[in-house]
Parts: C-alpha cells; structure tokens; sequence
C-alpha cells in the first residue's frame, strides 16, 4: 500500500539524517469494526495500543487506515487521514493538530466559484461543523468531534507557506472576521413530493419517504414541508433516481428538476443574498437567523 511504503521511506530518511523517529504500522494502532470502506473505530482498544506503544516518543505512522479484530485491512472513509490525526490526538492528550494543506487554511467560500474570499483566522468547533454539515469543504465533522472532546486545537496551516497565519478551530466565536460563509453543490435534484388526493403530508408520508430516500442512498441537501407537499434536494451520488423516482411515483405525485444548484450562506446580509440570487431563477428559499439556503436552476 502506498501509505506504508511512503512512510517507511521518510521514516528511513529521517533516521539517515540522525532525527531518530520510529515507524509505526497504523493497523496496530487503531481499531475498528469491519466495515471495510469506512470503518468505525473501537475507542477502547484504539486508545490503549496508542498508549502503550507511541506515548512518549516520536513516531511516523500512517493515515486513513486501520484494522479489524481479525488483523483485516481497513479504512476509515473520507477525510480518513485527517481523522487519523484526530485519533492519535486524542489517546495522547496532544495540545493541538496540525493539518497541512495547499491552501492558506479555511476560507469563507470557494475561490473557483466565489470572488473576494477571505481567511477566516478563527472558527469554533460548532460553526465549523456546522459548514461541512451543509457541503463546505472546510474538515469533517468526524475530525472535530473527539478533538472538540478534549478541547484540542486544530490548526489549518498551508505546506507552501508553512509561516503564513492558517486558521484555528477551537471553542470561542463562531468566526473571525465574522463575515458571511458560502457554500455551493451543483447537479443536485429537486424534488416535490405530494399526495395524489391533496390530502395532508404526514408523518407516515415522511417516514415512507425518507426510507426509499436511504434505500436509494440519496444524500439529502434540504428539505421543506407544507400540508400538501414535501420538498427535497438531493445528491444522487450512485445513479439510483429513476429506481427512486419509480418507488415514490407509485404513491405520491412527484414533480422533478434535474441540474439544480443549492446556495448555502451561513451568517447571511442582504448584500451577500442579492449577489448570489441575482440573474438566476430561485425554485425554493428557506432562511433562518443564520443560514440562508437557495435551490436555483443551472
């Protein structure tokens, strides 16, 4: 695998370079069910093999893997790496993680997509969640749930300009600078689901929903409700809306619209919503004191 080969590689480098470091075997460290593509970690046993073996001492291990009771290879899905790092964090009380990336650390929108970005120097566990919750690419919220256990700094710093600022992500303010936080996922499916009858969308309507939603493994944007109708958002990652679409037209009238955008904006001014909603055809706005959501063709 390349994690271990890599790493056997820098760790030899290292030590060549008299900067004594041992390699440690990732699959010894943590411990997981048997989930093979995105494995649950054993908190218990994981925590006591770092302990024992890496405390105290300076070690080169990898990312993104781990293995089962059987000594069967595992991952831990998406952001593994990352994750990873949280783990380790954790057993050994470390005062704060260190992820290196390309970028400058977490912005407050995509560059490619949005104009004028900014850094955001500070952001708190919460908010930080609560961006990858609606699609940011900041950190996932699997990272930050054992640090936030411990009140572990996460540090966000760029490996082309190891000197430059980089975000932190702690408790304290949701933000700093507090500014308005954009976030978009494109070809995505809008969906309005009714009764055949016009009677009311109950909870048994929803339940029924929301099970074929899991059955056809739809990944839910938004959602929005009336006594009439129920109104999604959807990601069809794995091809499954015609099967999907097949399932709830046997039911329900269903109105779709394919190739949709969702616009989220956290900590949202009028500004900021006039220059998202401006030329574009909005289908559906939902808003609360902190997010605004908008459902756009194109």
């Amino acid at each position: 695998m390349g994690e271990l080969l890599s790493t056997k590689i820098v760790a030899s480098y290292f030590n060549a370079n008299e900067i004594p470091v041992d390699w440690m075997d990732a699959r010894q460290l943590i411990k997981t069910d048997q989930k093979y593509r995105d494995a649950a970690v054993d908190w218990k046993k994981t925590e006591k093999l770092i302990i024992n073996n890496c405390k105290g001492k300076l070690f080169l291990t990898q990312g993104f893997i781990g293995s089962d009771d059987n000594g069967f290879t595992t991952t831990l899905g998406r952001e593994g790496s990352d994750y990873t790092a949280a783990i380790l964090a954790y057993a050994l009380d470390a005062s704060h993680v260190t992820i290196w990336k390309d970028v400058p650390g977490v912005l407050n929108g995509d560059p490619r997509v949005f104009e004028n970005t900014v850094l955001l120097e500070q952001i708190s566990y919460r908010e930080a969640i609560e961006l990858a919750f609606y699609g940011a690419s900041v950190i996932h919220p699997k990272t930050l749930q054992p640090l936030q256990g411990k009140q572990i700094e996460l540090r966000v710093n760029s490996f082309l300009d190891p000197q430059s600022q980089g975000t932190v992500i702690k408790d304290g303010d949701a933000l700093k600078p507090m500014t308005p936080c954009y976030i978009v996922r494109k070809n995505l499916v809008f969906l309005e689901i009714s009764a055949r009858d016009f009677s009311f969308i109950g909870e048994h309507n929803i339940s029924d929903i929301f099970h074929q939603l899991s059955e056809s493994k739809m990944e839910v944007g938004l959602l929005q409700n009336s006594a009439i109708s129920f109104t999604i958002c959807v990601e069809d990652k794995y091809g499954k809306l015609s099967e999907l679409l097949d399932d709830l037209e046997a039911r329900y009238k269903v109105n779709a619209v394919s190739d949709v955008s969702l616009y989220t904006i956290r900590h949202h001014s009028d500004n900021a919503i006039e220059s998202i909603e401006n030329g574009k055809e909005v289908l559906l706005r939902q808003r609360t004191q902190e997010t605004l959501q908008l459902v756009v063709k194109g």
